[in-house]
C-alpha cells in the first residue's frame, strides 16, 4: 500500500459528502482509497447509519473508511455558513437525498456552480430523471422492479440479493461519472452535473435476461429452473453433507472431470458425447453424478479439482471470510482502527494500481472526529471554533452525542 496520499490518483482532490446508508458512501469510500480528501458532513448526533442494527449493523464500517468527519448542524446559520465555505473549496460534491433537499440549503448544483463554475456534483437518486424519478426507491424496491429479485428466486418467490447490490455498483457508477467529469475539466475549465439511478444500475444486472428474451423469443424463467448452459454447474450434496459447487462447462473439462475420477463409463457414453447432449441428459446424468460423489469427502473433490484445474467453490459463510486464506495471503483484508477505537479487518477495493493494495489510510472517524481542525482550516479562530462547539453547532468526539436508530439525516 502507498505510504503517502500523494502517491494516489485523486491527491488533491477534495470531495465533500453529504451521504448515509450505501450508495452514496460506497461512492466517498472509494473515491478516498483512491487517495481523495473525502470529508463526511454528517449532523452534530451523527450519521444514523452509524447504529443502525440487524443486517445493517456493518454498513457504516464498510464504507466509510478514509474520510474526516464534519459534524455540524445545517438548520443553524452558523453551521450552513461553515458548510458553505467548506464547499467552496471542493473539486466535488456528492449527495444521495431526496429531490429538492439540497437546493433547501444552497448546496444544489445550480447555487454551487454560481459560486464555482468549476465544481462537479454528483447526486445518487433512487431513479434518473422521467416519471418515476420522486419516487421513494431501495435496493429491494428496484430489484423487484427490474427483474433482478424475479430471476433470483423460484417461480412465485421474488428473492432480493444476498447484499446491497445495486447500492453498491450505483456508488461505483458515481466514481465513473465523477472521474469523467474530472477528466472533462481539465479540458474545458468547467464541472458538470452528474446523476446515478439505483434503478437504472438494477436495469443492467438484467440486461442479459433483457437480451436472452430478445434473441430467442422465449421468457427467460428465474435462475432456480433455468435451462442450463452448461452440463456440470451446480452445487452437490457430498460425505457428511457437506457442499461444494462444481462446474465442467466445456468438453474438455468433462473429459477432465471424468478421468480424475475415473468415471470412464461416462466419458465412454455416446449419449453424453458434447456439451448439448450432456445438457438434455441432465435429468438423469446429475443423479448418477450425485451418487458417486456422495462417497468423497469435500476436501477430497476439492484437492481433485484444484490440481486438475476444474472450477469448483466451497459455499462459504460470510463470517468465514475473516480466515480465507488467499485474503490473508494476498493483502486483501485490511485492518483498520474502528470509530470507537477498537480493530476489524475490512475488504479492499479488488483491484491493484502498480501492484498495490489500496488500503485505509486513517482510522474510521468518530461523530465530529475533524470538526475543529476543518473550522481552522477554514479561517475560524480558536475562540470562534470554542463558541460553535459550545453552542452545538459543531460537534467532536468530545461532546458529540451518539446517533439513534431512525433519525433523520438532514432536517425533513
Amino acid at each position: 500500500m502507498p505510504d503517502s496520499n500523494t502517491t494516489l490518483p485523486l491527491s488533491g482532490i477534495r470531495v465533500v459528502e453529504f451521504s448515509h446508508m450505501v450508495m452514496g458512501p460506497t461512492c466517498g469510500m472509494i473515491l478516498g482509497d483512491l487517495g481523495a480528501d473525502v470529508i463526511k458532513v454528517e449532523p452534530v448526533t451523527g450519521d444514523k447509519t452509524r447504529s443502525l442494527p440487524g443486517a445493517a449493523a456493518g454498513f457504516f464500517r464498510t464504507f466509510n473508511r478514509n474520510k474526516k468527519s464534519l459534524a455540524v448542524d445545517l438548520n443553524s446559520p452558523d453551521g450552513l455558513a461553515a458548510v458553505h465555505k467548506l464547499v467552496d473549496t471542493a473539486d466535488v460534491v456528492m449527495e444521495n437525498f431526496r429531490p429538492g433537499l439540497m437546493a433547501r440549503y444552497g448546496l444544489d448544483y445550480a447555487s454551487l456552480a454560481a459560486r464555482n463554475p468549476r465544481i462537479i456534483n454528483l447526486s445518487l437518486k433512487g431513479f434518473l430523471p422521467g416519471p418515476y424519478e420522486k419516487r421513494t426507491a431501495l435496493d429491494e424496491v428496484v430489484q423487484m422492479m427490474a427483474g433482478l429479485a424475479y430471476m433470483t428466486g423460484p417461480t412465485g418467490r421474488p428473492l432480493r440479493a444476498g447484499s446491497s447490490v445495486n447500492d453498491i455498483m450505483g456508488g461505483m457508477f458515481g466514481v465513473i461519472g465523477i472521474m469523467a467529469a474530472l477528466r472533462t475539466r481539465e479540458a474545458t475549465g468547467r464541472g458538470q452535473d452528474i446523476q446515478s439511478g439505483l434503478y437504472e444500475t438494477c436495469v443492467l444486472l438484467s440486461a442479459q435476461h433483457m437480451q436472452q428474451f430478445a434473441v430467442t423469443g422465449e421468457a427467460p424463467p428465474p435462475f432456480p429452473e433455468r435451462i442450463a448452459a452448461f452440463s456440470i454447474y451446480d452445487t452437490f450434496e457430498v460425505k457428511d453433507g457437506e457442499q461444494i459447487f462444481l462446474g465442467a462447462v466445456s468438453d474438455v473439462q468433462w473429459r477432465t472431470f471424468c478421468t480424475a475420477f475415473g468415471f470412464d463409463d461416462l466419458l465412454a457414453d455416446p449419449r453424453l458425447d458434447g456439451n448439448t447432449k450432456r445438457c438434455l441428459a441432465r435429468d438423469w446424468m446429475l443423479p448418477e453424478i450425485r451418487r458417486r460423489l456422495a462417497a468423497y469427502s469435500k476436501a477430497e473433490i476439492a484437492e481433485l479439482f484444484e490440481r486438475n484445474g476444474l472450477p469448483y467453490a466451497p459455499i462459504n459463510r460470510p463470517e468465514e471470510l475473516f480466515d480465507d486464506p488467499h485474503l490473508n495471503q494476498s493483502g486483501g483484508l485490511a485492518s483498520i482502527t474502528t470509530e470507537t477505537g477498537g480493530e476489524t479487518r475490512v475488504p479492499l477495493l479488488p483491484l491493484t494500481l502498480d501492484g498495490q493494495r489500496l488500503g485505509p489510510r486513517m482510522a474510521l472517524p468518530p461523530v465530529g472526529a475533524q470538526s475543529a481542525a476543518l473550522l481552522a482550516e477554514l479561517g475560524y479562530s480558536q475562540a470562534e471554533i470554542e463558541r460553535l462547539l459550545a453552542a452545538g453547532v459543531v460537534a467532536d468526539p468530545a461532546d458529540g452525542p451518539k446517533a439513534e436508530a431512525g433519525e433523520e439525516r438532514l432536517a425533513s
